[in-house]
């Protein structure tokens, strides 16, 4: 009951956030008309990216469903699948949308560039995409996501703040998202706009399809070229890889600060015991909620003037209607004032086994 409470807090955040600003129209008049004519019967295709990370079946899927059932009065068709890491399925997935007909694509792209005939596909047969937290390429029709550059350069930021004197003693390893996710690239970049010129990068990966076992073997390959008395930090852009990274340094005897991103509960928990840095609290509520409100707007042939307050561009569209939602450097210092307060956890879900000495001394809950 406390999360569903949030979650309808966290769509008026997603309200308030999108509240004022340009944006393009839902498409000509012959298309508002057909499409206003649904009503709230409408059909929703919701296409995830993986399951490897926690949060698209814990948080996103979930939230986006409701959202939708919410703005429909609970009349609205939601068709679901996820690709779990593997493109061409996800093409097959957006075919099959199509074929089931649905009004309008929520899209969380595998491969944002790969993607691109299948957007255009969709489109060419009326139905307009909404991409999800990843731009993809093609005839989109909105977006939403988290202020990507501002991640990586609060990753940077928190890392350099560990660090202290020690960045100029040494070398950090940097661990990068995968090269087919454009979020990877943003954060990379706001990343190095903060780490540049303060701290030696020994070595630098982009970890192929995120994935916590990849990342494990880079970090095992940069302690055998670096050595492990030269390794200062290190910056892995998620939390997923932040675990298989630490694995890799507890191995090496290497207690060093590591970032992540998505408060992970495993992640929350490493940061209590002291293994991990940081992480970046993305509130997945409004990201989730301004996507179904887009979605069903696009699909009844609304303006989404009232909604998205932002434009970006990608790499084949231009001005495309966007919601961006702000993010929070999570540390062990302010656990109660995120994730907890927002009702992402409990101090139970959280203060399990060996992590309870650690919560009771930095009085979580």
């Amino acid at each position: 009951m406390r999360r569903a409470a949030v979650a309808v807090a966290a769509g008026a955040m997603a309200i308030s956030l999108a509240a004022c600003g340009s944006a393009g129209e839902a498409g000509g008049d012959n298309d508002s008309t057909a499409s206003a004519a649904k009503g709230d019967n409408i059909k929703v295709g919701l296409l995830l990216p993986e399951n490897q990370t926690a949060r698209y079946e814990k948080f996103d899927r979930p939230l986006i469903q409701a959202k939708i059932k919410e703005l429909t009065n609970d009349k609205a068709t939601i068709d679901y699948n996820n690709a779990k890491q593997d493109a061409n399925l996800q093409a097959q997935q957006v075919d099959t949308m199509i074929t089931n007909k649905v009004d309008v694509l929520i899209l969380d792209a595998v491969d944002a560039k790969a993607i691109k005939n299948s957007v255009q596909k969709a489109v060419d047969a009326g139905i307009k995409v909404v991409a999800y937290d990843r731009l993809a390429e093609g005839p989109i029709s909105a977006y939403t996501s988290f202020d990507n550059v501002s991640v990586g350069k609060t990753q940077g930021e928190a890392l350099l703040k560990a660090l202290g004197g020690k960045a100029k003693d040494g070398q950090i390893v940097m661990m990068n998202g995968s090269v087919t996710d454009p979020n990877a690239a943003q954060f990379k970049e706001g990343a190095h706009s903060a780490l540049d010129g303060k701290v030696k990068v020994g070595k630098e990966y982009d970890t192929k399809e995120w994935k916590p076992e990849n990342a494990n073997q880079n970090m095992e390959s940069a302690i055998s070229a670096l050595g492990k008395d030269k390794i200062v930090g290190v910056y892995s852009a998620n939390d997923g890889m932040a675990g298989g990274i630490i694995t890799a340094l507890k191995a090496a005897g290497i207690d060093v600060p590591v970032t992540g991103q998505d408060a992970e509960l495993a992640a929350v928990q490493r940061i209590i015991a002291g293994e991990q840095y940081m992480s970046v609290y993305k509130p997945y509520a409004p990201e989730a909620e301004a996507a179904a409100e887009m979605a069903v707007a696009l699909a009844q042939g609304k303006s989404l003037d009232s909604i998205a307050k932002d434009k970006v561009d990608s790499g084949s569209a231009k001005g495309i209607p966007s919601v961006l939602v702000p993010v929070t450097s999570l540390t062990k210092d302010n656990v109660n004032d995120t994730v907890i307060k927002d009702g992402v956890y409990t101090a139970a879900e959280i203060c399990t086994g060996k992590y309870k000495a650690a919560c009771d001394e930095l009085k979580i809950g």
